[in-house]
Parts: C-alpha cells; sequence; structure tokens
C-alpha cells in the first residue's frame, strides 16, 4: 500500500478525504492501494506561503513546495466560498477573511455582516476544491470541484465546518452542515475533486510510484 501524505494542518478536511476514500471504495466495489495520512513533521517543515491569486495556484504551489520534503506524493488541498455579491469573496481568504488567526465562527459572522441586507435571489455563492497531487518537486495532476447554492442569512445545522452552517444546496432543500458526513460528500466540493482524483489514480497507478 503507498501512502499518499496529506499536506495540511487542518483535521477537519483530513477527515473528509479520509473518509471520502474510503467511501468511494466501498461504492466501487474495488480495492484502494492507498493510504491517506498526514505528511509526516509538517509542522516542523519550512512553511508555504499560500499568496497565489487562485484556489488552484495556492493548491500547486502547497504540493510543490511539501513534496519536496517526502519520497511519496503529497496531496495539497485549497478551498473556500465565493460569494456573487461581493465579487467572488471572500475566495482565495477565506480561511482568514476575519483576521489570519480567525475562527470559523468569526469568518461566517464576518460574512453574514458583508450580506446583510442582501436578498434571497442575489445570495448565490459557491464552494469550489482544488487538489493537487506532486511527487518530489513534480505535479502529476490536478483536480477542481465546485458546489452551488444559496448563502443563509443566518446559521442552520450543527455539522460540517468553515462556511457549511451559511451554505444551502437547493437541489436537496438542505444546509452543508445539516448532513451527515456521508451526505456532504456525495454534494460537496471536496467530494467532488476527490472522486475525480480516486478516478485518476485508478486509472494511474504506475504513475505515483515512479521516481
Amino acid at each position: 500500500m503507498t501512502s499518499i501524505h496529506l499536506a495540511s494542518s487542518n483535521q477537519a478536511k483530513v477527515a473528509e478525504i479520509t473518509l471520502g476514500a474510503r467511501l468511494w471504495v466501498e461504492q466501487t466495489r474495488g480495492d484502494s492501494p492507498w493510504n491517506f495520512e498526514l505528511l509526516p513533521g509538517m509542522d516542523r517543515l519550512p512553511t508555504c506561503i499560500e499568496d497565489g491569486d487562485s484556489f488552484a495556484a495556492n493548491a500547486e504551489k502547497k504540493t510543490l513546495h511539501y513534496s519536496r520534503f517526502c519520497d511519496g506524493p503529497v496531496l495539497a488541498d485549497d478551498s473556500g466560498i465565493e460569494v456573487d455579491a461581493l465579487g467572488g469573496a471572500p475566495g482565495v481568504y477565506s480561511a482568514r477573511y476575519a483576521g489570519p488567526q480567525a475562527e470559523d465562527a468569526e469568518n461566517n459572522a464576518k460574512l453574514l455582516e458583508q450580506m446583510r441586507g442582501v436578498c434571497a435571489a442575489k445570495r448565490t455563492a459557491r464552494f469550489v476544491c482544488e487538489l493537487a497531487l506532486a511527487r518530489q518537486g513534480q505535479l502529476l495532476a490536478r483536480f477542481r470541484g465546485v458546489a452551488e447554492g444559496i448563502l443563509l442569512e443566518a446559521p442552520r445545522g450543527t455539522g460540517g465546518f468553515g462556511y457549511d452552517p451559511l451554505f444551502f444546496d437547493p437541489e436537496i432543500n438542505r444546509g452543508f452542515a445539516e448532513l451527515a458526513p456521508e451526505g456532504k460528500l456525495q454534494r460537496s466540493h471536496r467530494g467532488k475533486a476527490l472522486r475525480a482524483l480516486l478516478e485518476w489514480l485508478r486509472a494511474n497507478r504506475t504513475s505515483i510510484y515512479s521516481p
């Protein structure tokens, strides 16, 4: 079994990717020679400055940076929410919208304040996830997932993380924070990007083993 190291300090993202990989194996009735785990000693490695102008740029920058400290493949995620009425903000600043050390509740509160008084028809938004896979400083592939929805006027639900309490999926008439983890992965941006990655891995098994 090959370890794919996750270059992330966000435990919630790591848990989603691990769960998503297990669910994909069960649903496709396939096998998975890959084990997703945290990059060893990541907290002691030089930090990657995420100053890209897009989720894709940041994901690629992170995976290229951290894969230089590891023999095996490294997967990086950059994701967030884009609100149309705010010109796509918070975008790449989603994790630090209310400040460099902001927590989810603070980011959510700022976004709600920015959207105060905006009518339902103009509260369209989307979650975007970019996954980038690299090995020893060489980019192998990149995958994108998007989930379209509406920004709620107040938090709803107790599950999820990040902006999930504010994100409503009109196709299933539920908010992301109202879904069980398995259900959210079927609809979410990260779930879509992860399934694309896993399909690619199945079709390119030898690629990630090559030096």
